[in-house]
């Protein structure tokens, strides 16, 4: 009970010192966007139904402009005004940096563009520099490396990009630190097909399921190279990862914080991993049970396109923000399915939630931390990633632009990135 009440405590002196440097120390551009989230009620957002190109655009600019504010190859853990660094974090973030390179080598095959491309080398070629010499990538910002700790997840997620970049480009250190990397996650495969190492950066649950995404990549990677015994770690990945699913399509275990009540950012992980492995491996079952969670999902999303961020088993909201990174995660998820199912019904709620990601997407403050970004939370000072701009965030939302614009048959504007 004490435990609880200091926790309960210093959550709120942090959140109060937040506000405090919301109005009395960031910039009025910035101030202007917290007081505007925060004064406008979710149900008054009107969504944007159309320049998906030129969101895409804005996004990739963001992106940009993360791997620029680094001393090094990856991408900054991303833009946060009411920080230490009052901006740009200029460490950067192995783990997202790891998708991210899939994320801009999609954009380059959409666009026709060599910029993406070349990018995401520099990202795959740091990312094997600082590999961890049992194959593993550490969690959280990058470090030295006497103080590095592996984590699957990040291990698997920067396993994502190297693939990605090898269908593009053959580069012997990539390729051997992609076969480090897989040996890492098959090894982490306990008996009952659960990934072991969550790292020391989330809550010390014994079981993360959202670990399952890592199967994709697993399997990914054994296509990539023909070796088989990938695909079946990935497989069984799957089918441990599907025994913490209830009647309503629910995941336990299933958060980076409390399992009660998963964010949708987990739950979008989850569901993207299990549906990718099932796509691949032929898997109906895979396919049926992403199926299961989207369709309980689909009721939940408002009419426009407002998502809660955190749900309990009964899909009963359990906040009354949105954690944006999860709506695209989702979304994703939708068009995804819509491509399998040949359901409108499927496309039709994942606009829903793209079209309200743009209209929370800024494009015109005239910063370069800001245009271009998704927020943690909408409203931006909620709980997750509270007043800033994650670089994840900013990656599933055009990764979800992209396949907004593939079911529209809208063509992105490769002319307005600069």
């Amino acid at each position: 009970m004490l435990q609880l009440v200091k926790e309960r405590y210093w959550q709120s002196s942090a959140s109060i010192h937040r506000w405090l440097d919301v109005f009395l120390v960031t910039e009025p551009t910035f101030r202007k966007v917290v007081i505007d989230d925060h004064l406008w009620r979710a149900s008054s957002i009107r969504p944007v139904p159309h320049e998906t190109g030129q969101r895409a655009a804005a996004a990739v600019r963001w992106l940009y402009n993360g791997q620029d504010a680094t001393p090094d190859g990856g991408v900054s853990y991303g833009y946060f005004p009411v920080s230490k660094t009052r901006g740009w974090d200029t460490a950067s973030y192995p783990e997202t940096t790891g998708y991210i390179m899939t994320t801009l080598i999609q954009y380059a095959r959409r666009t026709k563009q060599a910029e993406p491309i070349d990018r995401s080398h520099r990202m795959a070629l740091w990312e094997a520099e600082v590999q961890m010499a049992n194959g593993a990538v550490q969690g959280g910002k990058v470090t030295a490396a006497d103080k590095q700790t592996p984590a699957s997840f990040n291990t698997g997620m920067v396993l994502d990009g190297f693939v990605t970049l090898l269908e593009e480009r053959m580069d012997t250190v990539v390729l051997q630190a992609a076969e480090r990397a897989a040996i890492f996650l098959k090894n982490d495969l306990k008996d009952n097909g659960l990934f072991a190492t969550n790292g020391e950066f989330v809550s010390r649950d014994a079981v993360k399921v959202y670990n399952v995404l890592c199967a994709w990549a697993l399997f990914r990677f054994g296509k990539l190279t023909g070796t088989n015994s990938y695909c079946y770690a990935a497989v069984r990945a799957v089918e441990a990862a599907l025994r913490f699913q209830n009647e309503r399509g629910w995941f336990a275990e299933n958060c980076l914080s409390d399992s009660r009540y998963p964010l949708t950012h987990t739950i979008g992980y989850t569901v993207q991993g299990i549906l990718e492995v099932g796509m691949a491996a032929q898997r109906d079952d895979f396919i049926a049970a992403s199926d299961k969670c989207w369709r309980a999902i689909i009721p939940q999303i408002e009419e426009n396109g407002f998502l809660a961020g955190r749900f309990d088993s009964q899909w009963r909201p359990a906040v009354r923000w949105s954690c944006l990174t999860g709506s695209a995660q989702l979304s994703i998820i939708g068009y995804r399915l819509g491509q399998i199912r040949g359901d409108k019904e499927y496309s039709t709620a994942a606009d829903r939630l793209v079209n309200f990601l743009k209209a929370v997407q800024r494009v015109d403050t005239g910063i370069s931390g800001i245009d271009g970004a998704l927020a943690g939370s909408y409203p931006i000072m909620c709980d997750y990633m509270t007043a800033g701009y994650p670089n994840w965030a900013t990656k599933y939302l055009l990764d979800a632009l992209m396949l907004q614009a593939n079911c529209s048959g809208e063509r992105l504007d490769r002319s307005s990135i600069s």
